[in-house]
């Protein structure tokens, strides 16, 4: 099974709009503990790459409830044969995708329309210490970010991530290499 995957929930509409399950535990053996939410103004609004570092690393399911992103996941998995390889999909307010993103990966994401919102469960709670990243732009990984002629907007801490070279990776490689995302439910 593919580490990385996009879950696309069950839409049941009629004239007047739709419904959709966005979560069930009984679907995922990962206890989810905490529910972040954002508002990323700008289109092009980059945030990433992040991970937390055991023994507080996350689990995230990731999903846009207003607007859309290029959602994106780098394995970081010490021995894994596609350590520095990424995945990407578009997540948008219609068409109701999620990105499932595990231990041992990087995420980040970039705003592709404006006044932009997302939402993610975590498995653990934010824990400052073991906040950790490497570059958005780092040429090892070379994630194709869908920028559109934008400038990145940047924080702070993003902009001085060092790059996953200078990264001594604590995540063990499972047995499951990162594969292409399927887009299908």
């Amino acid at each position: 099974m593919n580490p990385v995957r996009v879950i696309v929930p069950k839409r049941h509409g009629d004239d007047r709009g739709w419904f959709a399950e966005t979560f069930r535990a009984r679907d995922y053996s990962d206890i989810f503990v905490q529910d972040n939410h954002s508002l990323s103004r700008p289109v092009g609004t980059l945030r990433g790459l992040h991970f937390q570092l055991p023994p507080h690393a996350q689990v995230k399911l990731v999903r846009c409830l207003k607007g859309s992103i290029y959602d994106v996941a780098v394995d970081v998995r010490k021995g894994s044969p596609t350590y520095g390889k990424w995945v990407g999909a578009t997540l948008s307010a219609d068409n109701g995708a999620q990105l499932y993103i595990p231990i041992g990966f990087a995420h980040g994401f970039v705003t592709l329309e404006p006044d932009t919102e997302i939402a993610y469960k975590v498995t653990d709670y934010y824990a400052p210490a073991q906040d950790s990243g490497f570059q958005w732009d780092d040429p090892q990984v070379g994630v194709a970010w869908p920028l559109n002629g934008h400038a990145p907007l940047l924080s702070g801490k993003d902009k001085t991530l060092p790059p996953l070279k200078d990264f001594d990776s604590p995540f063990a490689y499972d047995g499951n290499p990162l594969l292409p995302l399927e887009t299908k439910p």
